[in-house]
């Protein structure tokens, strides 16, 4: 294939004694000329590659049929008052709504589609008052983290005159007499055309009177010696305490500062600052902190700190640790309930806040709940949860909290029949005989033994992250195709605790390419599918999990699926808020890190007369989480050295991001282009 021309440049660093080329660094000035043309081409190029494709017309109808049903969050609560987004099918984003009580008539509150004409801007995140009248909520546009957040009465609808810029990674968290909230955000960058690609550091702690100019902010914290720590500031749900998360990038350990509200004493105090584990507030009795945390419990408990008493020696154990890991727990109702993962599949207890146990939640099923929330209050009727899995779209179920009984409250309507399908679970040994489990999916009645199945194989394996059944509606399709759709729980993520986590990070992330690698010798060596029909994929710290896999593995693969992806381990901390991965990767910085890093590093383990299988890399122009210059470098040092004929195309998503608050017709067609690829590549009939 003749592909778009990529020149190269004669850079190369010295990194710790060893000269490492690097002659696609000109593709990280995204706002030069030639970088544009660039881009302008690889896209026709792409373009007219894919509208050649057999059936992807009939993808593209379908998904727009699969996708067009009731899409709706978690009911939040706040004075008897239930606000939630809801997207009635086809919307490029979901509209915020209000409503009295729980069968109360639906108000729409704000519809962002009213934001932009092309569905770009985003409803991010929503914060009402205790009392139900105001409501904090923030925007982004083209997929930025970047966010700007307004206040909006919720019984008239308007727009109160308030605008906060530059803020990223933070919600908003309202006094109890609901005249402001407390949030966090950067100082503004240099030049707005800088704000994809530089550095976010020194991230500061204010609080936002409502109805005030951001200017008048009253700042709360900032730390200048440490420009890498973030903070998080949330009100007790007694209203007395500012409880502040000191963070440090993604590495789990945390900070915990406090701050004693309504009196004179109005100082930060520091509560715990060893950066010893992971500490998540949960709520407070008085002066007694409740936190989950890992420390010295790898998957999870749950304990209380007086705060005039923090010494480690006077802490109390109210939840011990047990075999199956903590993924989260929530203060709701004067209660604590725990979401555990067994085997990658949830469950949910109630317990008091003594840590006796009051019930266990009955589900409708194998699957997982992504969240619970209620009213903290002892007096708190109801709470509510969601469920989902592999075929089940996100439903909402009702708790009532003095029964602990819960029925349905919503569902959405499919146009598909779910019990034709069927999920089963596996497990397998990888590199180094851990055992690994994996979820494949198909429909019923399809013949998946006969050795060739065409198969997609998912991962993700950092940060933490538990891979547990959730429905995607592009796996839906693939299953509707003929495909098997499978989810390899690979070390990194979370699924079993904190050592889960640790095994594949730093020195150790080869594990993560080591389990997935085993993972598709498994399908292969079961009779499931061969190599000419098995393609892999994966988004961001999955893209570089795709990215090392076919180039330790090109032989293993029929297709692959890079998706906003790490590509070059030895710059991504240069951009964004790249430096916050060192906590899983390591740090190029430091020589031991470093030769692990370019051990792997898709971008620098790309060599010629190689035959690598045919790769669609896709990221967003305006990708301000991995700067889309991984993808860029990745795809022309792929094309360059493709030794074979298989395709190695990228598509650049314009004004697109990460993904967050990407709208619907920008979905449907990278999913159809994604599909057709993979379709045509593993000779799939569509």
């Amino acid at each position: 294939m003749e592909y778009p021309t990529s020149p190269t440049v004669a850079h190369v660093d010295l990194l710790h004694g060893i000269e490492v080329p690097d002659p696609y660094r000109w593709l990280e000035d995204i706002d030069q000329d030639a970088v544009q043309q660039w881009i302008i081409q690889q896209s026709r190029f792409t373009e007219d590659y894919l509208a050649k494709l057999p059936g992807r017309a009939r993808i593209k109808e379908r998904l727009s049929e699969l996708w067009d049903f009731e899409k709706f969050d978690l009911p939040m609560e706040k004075n008897r008052r239930l606000f939630y987004t809801r997207n009635d099918g086809m919307k490029n984003q979901a509209i915020l709504y209000w409503q009295d009580e729980l069968d109360g008539e639906a108000h729409e509150l704000l519809d962002p589609n009213q934001l932009s004409t092309d569905g770009t801007v985003a409803l991010v995140g929503y914060a009402p008052s205790p009392d139900g009248i105001l409501v904090a909520y923030g925007v982004s546009s083209a997929g930025s983290d970047w966010m700007t957040w307004k206040i909006r009465n919720v019984q008239t609808g308007q727009e109160l005159s308030d605008r906060l810029d530059w803020v990223k990674f933070s919600d908003a968290s309202w006094t109890t007499d609901s005249k402001g909230f407390y949030y966090s955000r950067y100082d503004a960058p240099v030049s707005e055309e800088q704000d994809i690609k530089d550095t976010n550091y020194y991230q500061k702690l204010y609080y936002h009177l409502a109805g005030t100019s951001q200017d008048a902010d009253l700042l709360i914290h900032k730390d200048d010696e440490h420009k890498d720590w973030g903070f998080g500031g949330e009100v007790s749900p007694d209203g007395a305490y500012l409880v502040i998360s000191v963070w440090k990038g993604t590495q789990r350990e945390n900070g915990i500062l406090y701050q004693r509200l309504g009196s004179q004493e109005e100082h930060v105090r520091t509560l715990l600052n060893r950066f010893d584990a992971a500490y998540s507030f949960l709520g407070n009795v008085g002066n007694l902190f409740y936190f989950e945390t890992d420390h010295q419990a790898p998957n999870g408990k749950i304990i209380a700190i007086d705060i005039d008493h923090p010494g480690i020696e006077d802490w109390r154990v109210i939840l011990p640790e047990s075999k199956d890991a903590i993924q989260y727990a929530r203060w709701i109702g004067g209660k604590i309930f725990v979401c555990r993962l067994h085997d990658v599949v949830s469950q949910l207890d109630c317990y008091d806040i003594d840590g006796n146990h009051l019930k266990s939640i009955e589900l409708p099923g194998l699957g997982t709940i992504p969240m619970i929330n209620g009213p903290a209050e002892t007096q708190a009727k109801q709470a509510f949860f969601l469920f989902t899995n592999y075929f089940t779209p996100l439903e909402v179920y009702r708790l009532d909290l003095e029964t602990q009984t819960s029925r349905l409250y919503k569902r959405a309507t499919l146009k598909f029949v779910p019990s034709e399908y069927e999920m089963k679970q596996v497990f397998y040994a990888s590199k180094d005989g851990t055992k690994i489990p994996m979820f494949i999916c198909n429909k019923k009645g399809l013949d998946n033994y006969n050795g060739d199945a065409p198969t997609y194989l998912y991962g993700y394996g950092g940060f933490n992250i538990a891979y547990t059944p959730n429905f995607m509606m592009s796996a839906l399709l693939w299953m509707e195709l003929g495909g098997i759709f499978a989810v390899a729980n690979i070390r990194g993520g979370s699924e079993y605790g904190k050592a889960w986590h640790e095994a594949g990070m730093k020195f150790q992330k080869q594990n993560v390419f080591d389990d997935f690698i085993a993972a598709a010798e498994w399908l292969i060596g079961n009779g499931i599918t061969i190599t000419r029909r098995l393609a892999i994929g994966g988004r961001s710290n999955g893209g570089l999990l795709v990215g090392a896999c076919i180039t330790q593995r090109p032989d293993l693969f029929g297709a692959a699926l890079p998706i906003v992806g790490v590509m070059d381990m030895l710059r991504f901390h240069k951009f964004t808020i790249g430096w916050a991965w060192v906590s899983d990767y390591g740090s190029p910085d430091e020589p031991d890190e470093f030769r692990n890093l370019l051990s792997y590093s898709p971008y620098h383990n790309i060599h010629q007369g190689i035959q690598y299988p045919p790769t669609l890399i896709c990221t967003g122009d305006h990708d301000d989480r991995v700067f889309p210059a991984h993808s860029f470098k990745f795809a022309a040092r792929l094309q360059t050295d493709q030794s074979g004929q298989a395709p190695i195309l990228i598509r650049i998503d314009i004004n697109a991001g990460h993904g967050v608050g990407k709208p619907t017709g920008k979905l449907i067609d990278e999913l159809t282009d994604q599909w057709s690829f993979l379709a045509h590549a593993l000779s799939m009939k569509v």
